[in-house]
């Protein structure tokens, strides 16, 4: 049996809190924060477990591994640190402000042969995961398109919090739910050639985005129609996925965005009403261990990490296409 990988987590906010629970078998010995109070606080979930303000000593430790949890503009200088300090590392998404930070780390994790994951966690969602198989086997055909949509309604003072300073978070809703449409998308069309669309804000005076509005061409053709939001007001996520003989259609993904479902809808010869096979997920969702997991086993067995700094690159790269179009970027 292998020993447990030792894991420093550098942000201990919200989501840094969410990881230390689901390390998947790996031993939290580090919890870093510019806030001591919020550092020890996770530190406190685990034995043997220190808490720090100082990234040097969570670096100088014995983890092996990193999870930066931070806001957006520090991911990725962070990341490299790490990644200097020859640690493997996992970056939350977006993993970055702009490509260009993703193309300096993925320059120096190759240069010291680490590994390097972006925390996409909903490829792990058990209805995501179930798509993904039923594609595979070839249950609904050759792909032609899909629609996404995901969004939230914001919260009172949300126009002042840091997701709504560009400076901190690289932008508004696009880079930060839309990433996610746009990597789910890439995993199940692959690379896009065309990108289209434009970001807007129509109703939070702040200088970010609130909409954003994708299409998204492959060279065959293949098409994603994205819209991401934060002015939803209900909590949705709606992903159909159309192929030559047979539709999936996800929605919810648990909590406040309602029960996870995916109805596969498989065209019969005479087509018409197609047959009907529903899916649902009640006992909520285990896609961070699974992730992390996954990143554990990548570690060991020096697989490359997918997603990781190419797909992270890509998603970045359309988030910055569309925003120099809307005008949100020169």
């Amino acid at each position: 049996m292998n020993a447990p990988l030792d894991i420093a987590i550098i942000g201990c906010g919200l989501i840094g809190r969410k990881r230390a629970t689901q390390l998947a078998g790996g031993r939290l010995v580090v919890a870093c924060d510019l806030d001591h109070t919020r550092a020890e606080a996770l530190a406190a979930l685990v034995s043997g477990c220190r808490a720090t303000i100082d990234v040097t000593e969570a670096l100088r430790s014995s983890a092996q591994t990193v999870i930066v949890a931070t806001a957006n503009h520090a991911l990725a200088p962070l990341a490299l640190e790490a990644v200097r300090a020859g640690k493997h590392v996992l970056i939350e998404k977006p993993g970055a402000i702009c490509a260009s930070e993703l193309e300096t780390l993925a320059a120096e994790a190759a240069e010291r042969g680490v590994c390097v994951r972006i925390g996409y966690n909903h490829r792990f969602h058990p209805t995501l995961r179930k798509a993904r198989e039923l594609i595979d086997s070839g249950a609904i055909g050759e792909l032609m398109f899909l629609r996404g949509r995901y969004g939230h309604g914001g919260r009172v003072g949300y126009e002042k919090e840091w997701r709504a300073d560009p400076a901190i978070s690289g932008g508004g809703e696009l880079i930060d739910q839309g990433v996610h449409l746009i990597d789910l998308a890439q995993w199940f069309l692959g690379d896009f050639t065309s990108i289209e669309g434009h970001a807007a804000t129509f109703f939070w005076p702040m200088p970010v985005d609130d909409n954003a509005f994708l299409n998204l061409r492959t060279a065959s053709g293949q098409t994603a129609w994205l819209h991401v939001s934060c002015t939803e007001w209900k909590n949705l996520f709606s992903l159909e996925i159309y192929g030559r003989t047979g539709k999936l259609h996800i929605e919810g993904l648990g909590g406040s965005y309602g029960l996870e479902r995916l109805a596969f809808y498989k065209m019969l010869p005479e087509m018409g009403p197609p047959e009907t096979t529903i899916f649902e997920y009640p006992r909520g969702d285990d896609s961070w261990r699974l992730e992390m997991e996954k990143f554990l086993e990548d570690i060991r067995l020096q697989r490359t990490p997918q997603p990781g700094l190419r797909e992270g690159l890509a998603t970045l790269r359309i988030v910055e296409t569309i925003y120099r179009a809307s005008g949100y970027r020169s």
